[in-house]
């Protein structure tokens, strides 16, 4: 739980963690260095259970630093992140730990997606069946921290977040879906709180490079894409970027036009005989 100025959230996000039914766990709060009375409140909850260890940096360093930070000081076979403005259900780490349990060689587990017509969850997703699953099904690397569990020695190898704001979380889905199977979990594991002290609001101005990182693993030969399923992709975001450049100019609001015209003209630029494929 990695955690910045969250006094008004962090009792309640802790509190979920206590209250699981699944209990060998180990509470990791690093604190970014707050300025209230968020290290303070997670003070009083180490005190009381031995399973919370707290950790201060002396400096800010930043949402994704901080959470492989924070995954350093960890012990068990799997890594789980719990924002601290956010909750775990009571069931949740029960449901995660046996999910992964039932697929040993999977490397990470992403919860919280649409229900599946076709199977029951867990299930399991090799490298292409992943991005299958993302670009031409109900999607699966548009999730966040919050919904994803890790084998620890997974995300040790992938070398943890590499990007930066906003964007190191999609970074990763694409980048260890490559390399390891992922296990595909269902609703009602996890609660994300939406409040205004949140950036939710300005994530179209990462969409561009959100776009090239994309890209980048789409030319990967493990994704197992064909030339015509990558011009299907293409075709598929170039109007999806066509009616969010008119969703903005009827709406006057130039940044998102901007923002995503540069992701048409970068889309729409792409030379598909440059994968291979």
């Amino acid at each position: 739980m990695t955690a910045y100025n969250r006094e008004k959230y962090i009792a309640e996000a802790v509190e979920s963690v206590l209250d699981s039914t699944y209990t060998n766990f180990e509470l990791i709060i690093v604190d970014d260095a707050s300025t209230d009375q968020t290290v303070e409140i997670a003070r009083i909850f180490e005190n009381k259970d031995h399973r919370i260890k707290v950790y201060v940096n002396e400096q800010n360093m930043g949402d994704y630093p901080n959470r492989n930070l924070a995954a350093t000081y960890a012990t068990g076979k799997y890594l789980k992140y719990v924002d601290s403005d956010d909750r775990i259900e009571i069931d949740g780490l029960k449901t995660l730990v046996e999910g992964m349990e039932e697929f040993p060689n999977a490397g990470f587990g992403i919860c919280s997606l649409k229900p599946d017509t076709n199977r029951s969850f867990p299930f399991i997703l090799p490298s292409n069946q992943a991005y299958e699953y993302h670009f031409f099904g109900p999607g699966l690397f548009h999730l966040g921290p919050l919904d994803v569990i890790f084998t620890t020695e997974a995300f040790n190898a992938m070398g943890g977040f590499k990007r930066g704001r906003m964007n190191s979380d999609i970074d990763m889905w694409h980048r260890m879906a490559l390399e390891y199977p992922v296990v595909a979990m269902g609703a009602g594991i996890v609660w994300k709180r939406t409040h205004n002290e949140q950036e939710l609001t300005s994530q179209h101005k990462y969409i561009y490079d959100l776009e090239k990182i994309k890209w980048i693993y789409l030319k990967d030969q493990n994704c197992g894409f064909s030339v015509s399923q990558l011009q299907q992709i293409k075709k598929r975001i170039l109007i999806g970027y066509t009616g969010f450049i008119l969703s903005g100019i009827k709406r006057f609001n130039w940044p998102q036009v901007i923002n995503y015209s540069k992701c048409f003209w970068f889309v729409s630029k792409i030379k598909l005989k440059r994968f291979g494929k």
